[in-house]
C-alpha cells in the first residue's frame, strides 16, 4: 500500500530529527536551512499491542507487523510559493504525499537557530499554511480559466467542477485551507482530482523539550496550537524529537529504563505513528497461526475480497468467504474454538466491510 505521510515544517524545527527517530534512516541533518533537499522516504512499523496478544494466543513461527511510509520533506520558507528557497521543489514533494505531518518547534534553546529568529509555533503554522494556500490559489485560478470556457456549453462535468472551484476560491482567499470546507459526496472526487495542498489531512506535531515528555500537554505552546487549529479538526500531539531519536537507538532494556525514569509508558513516536496511520485512513486486520501471525494494512471501507487481495491476488480472484472474529472476542475467549462456541465466529461474504482488528482466515478457490 503506497500511502505516505509527509513531514513538513520550517527549517530547523526538528523534522529530520523526528524522521530519523521514526525510521532510523539517518536523514542528513545540519543546523542550517536546506540541509535536506531531496525527500527521504522510510518505512515504519506500526506499534500494535494486539499483534503480540494474538501471537500469545495463536502462536506462529514469526510475527510480522504492518508498515507504511513517511517522507521527510525539506524545510519551507516564506515565499516558497513564489520559488523562494527551493520552494517549487518542496511544494511538488508535498503534492505527492497523502497526508501532512506538520512539525512546529515548541521548545526554547538558544543554541539552535530558528529561521525566523523567534519561537512562535502559530507564526510557523501561518507561514507554511500561507505558502500552501497561495500555491493552491494559483492552481485554482489557472483551472478556473479553463473550466469557465467549457462550462459555457453543455458540459455537465465542467459545470460541476466550476461549482467546486467557485466554492474553494473564496476560502483560499480568506487564508483558510480546502480541508475546512464541507463537500458533498459528488464533490469529493472533483476535489481529489485537483490535488490541492490544503485539501490534505494534517496532524500537528509540537516538538517539545525532554523535560516535557512526561506531560506534553503541560508544554506552554501546545494549548495555543490546539486553539489555533481547532477549526480544522486537526489533532495536535507533543513529541520530544531529539529524545525520541536517542530512544530509537537504545536496546529494549535501556529503553524501558529511560522511559520509566521519564515517567512515560511508551515512546512518543508510538503515538505519532498511530496518529499518522489513522490520519491516512488506514486500519489493520490480522491473520494468525502457522508460519506467521501478521498485521495487514487496508484503507478504511475496504470489502473482504479486496482485503484478501492485499495478501495475494489469487485470494481476491477466487474469494469464497471470510471466517472472521474480532480481536476483542479472541482476547476475551482466548481460543478460536471458544470464540466459535460463544457464537462470535462469523462467516462473511463479498459485501462484508472489514473492521479494524478483524482476525481473518480467507477461503478461496482458483
Amino acid at each position: 500500500m503506497a500511502l505516505t505521510a509527509g513531514i513538513v515544517g520550517l527549517p530547523n524545527v526538528g523534522k529530520s530529527t523526528l524522521f530519523n527517530a521514526i525510521t532510523k534512516a539517518g536523514a542528513e541533518m545540519a543546523n542550517y536551512p536546506f540541509a535536506t533537499i531531496d525527500p527521504n522516504v522510510g518505512m515504519v512499523e506500526v506499534p500494535d499491542k494486539r499483534l503480540d496478544r494474538i501471537q500469545e494466543l495463536i502462536p506462529a513461527k514469526k510475527v510480522v507487523p504492518t508498515t507504511f511510509e513517511f517522507t521527510d520533506i525539506a524545510g519551507i520558507v516564506k515565499g516558497a510559493s513564489k520559488g523562494e528557497g527551493l520552494g517549487n521543489k518542496f511544494l511538488e514533494n508535498i503534492r505527492q504525499v497523502d497526508a501532512i505531518v506538520h512539525v512546529v518547534r515548541a521548545f526554547d534553546d538558544d543554541n539552535i537557530t530558528h529561521v525566523t529568529g523567534k519561537i512562535d509555533p502559530i507564526d510557523d503554522i501561518e507561514t507554511i499554511n500561507l505558502e500552501l494556500g497561495l500555491s493552491d490559489l494559483e492552481a485554482v485560478d489557472k483551472r478556473l480559466a479553463k473550466v469557465q470556457r467549457a462550462a459555457k456549453g453543455s458540459d455537465k462535468e465542467a459545470k460541476a467542477e466550476l461549482a467546486v472551484l467557485e466554492k474553494i476560491k473564496p476560502v483560499l482567499e480568506a487564508g483558510k485551507g480546502v480541508r475546512t470546507i464541507d463537500f458533498s459526496e459528488d464533490e469529493l472526487p472533483i476535489v481529489k482530482g485537483l490535488f490541492l495542498l490544503t485539501s490534505k489531512p494534517v496532524l500537528y506535531v509540537a516538538n517539545i523539550a525532554e523535560d516535557d515528555m512526561s506531560d506534553p500537554d503541560g508544554n506552554k505552546y501546545i494549548q495555543s496550537i490546539r486553539d489555533y487549529v481547532k477549526d480544522e479538526g486537526a489533532e495536535v500531539i507533543g513529541v520530544a524529537a531529539a529524545s525520541e531519536e536517542e530512544i530509537a537507538e537504545m536496546d529494549d532494556d535501556e529503553k524501558s529504563e529511560f522511559l520509566e525514569m521519564e515517567g512515560v509508558e511508551e515512546p512518543g513516536l508510538n503515538r505519532l505513528i498511530r496518529a499518522s496511520y489513522k490520519l491516512l485512513g488506514l486500519e489493520t486486520f490480522f491473520t494468525a497461526g502457522g508460519k506467521e501471525t501478521r498485521a495487514w494494512t487496508y484503507k478504511k471501507g475496504t470489502k473482504a475480497p479486496q482485503a484478501a487481495g492485499i495478501i495475494h491476488s489469487d485470494f481476491e480472484r477466487g474469494f469464497i468467504r471470510a471466517e472472521v472474529m474480532s480481536f476483542e472476542d479472541l482476547d476475551e475467549h482466548e481460543t478460536q474454538a471458544a470464540v466459535r462456541e460463544a457464537g462470535k465466529l462469523r462467516l462473511e461474504g463479498k459485501d462484508y466491510v472489514m473492521q479494524d482488528g478483524d482476525v481473518v482466515e480467507f477461503r478461496f478457490n482458483v
